[in-house]
């Protein structure tokens, strides 16, 4: 029975899922854009939009700048710590808080979105593609799995 277990398995172990899903969700920062399976992409959801979720709850502080105070700077400090247990580089993290946590500050939560694409050549795997809404993806789009 999987009472009160959340998530699919996708056929590994929880190691190897928290770092698939860490990659993915740096890689949708990065790209704006990926292209998965279905399932990952479906679970990636949640990842990305938790991460996205403490970009945006300390937007209004890192507007003030220099004026925080240091309950402020906390906050802002544990918001990019706790955003750091998921994103891998340090680029992927400047630019949700720098480009992403302002574009996404007027919505209430949903901050992904996932649009099926394709069958994949070879084992037949429905493919998706990941986005994050009202972003732009760079032109260096990540290459297709």
């Amino acid at each position: 029975m999987r009472h009160r277990n959340s998530g699919k398995r996708l056929g590994r172990n929880a190691s190897h899922r928290g770092a698939l899903f860490n990659n993915l969700v740096t890689a949708l920062l990065t790209y704006g854009r990926i292209e998965t399976t279905e399932a990952k992409a479906k679970e990636l959801r949640r990842f990305a939009d938790s991460t996205i979720a403490w970009g945006v709850s300390v937007h209004e502080l890192l507007a003030k700048g220099d004026k925080m105070n240091q309950a402020e700077r906390a906050k802002v400090l544990h918001a990019r710590r706790m955003a750091r247990r998921t994103v891998t580089t340090r680029g992927a993290l400047e630019r949700l808080f720098s480009e992403i946590a302002p574009a996404m500050a007027t919505r209430p939560g949903g901050y992904t979105r996932v649009l099926k694409s394709r069958i994949r050549k070879g084992d037949a795997a429905p493919m998706a593609l990941v986005e994050v809404i009202g972003l732009a993806p760079t032109p260096s789009a990540a290459p297709a799995e």
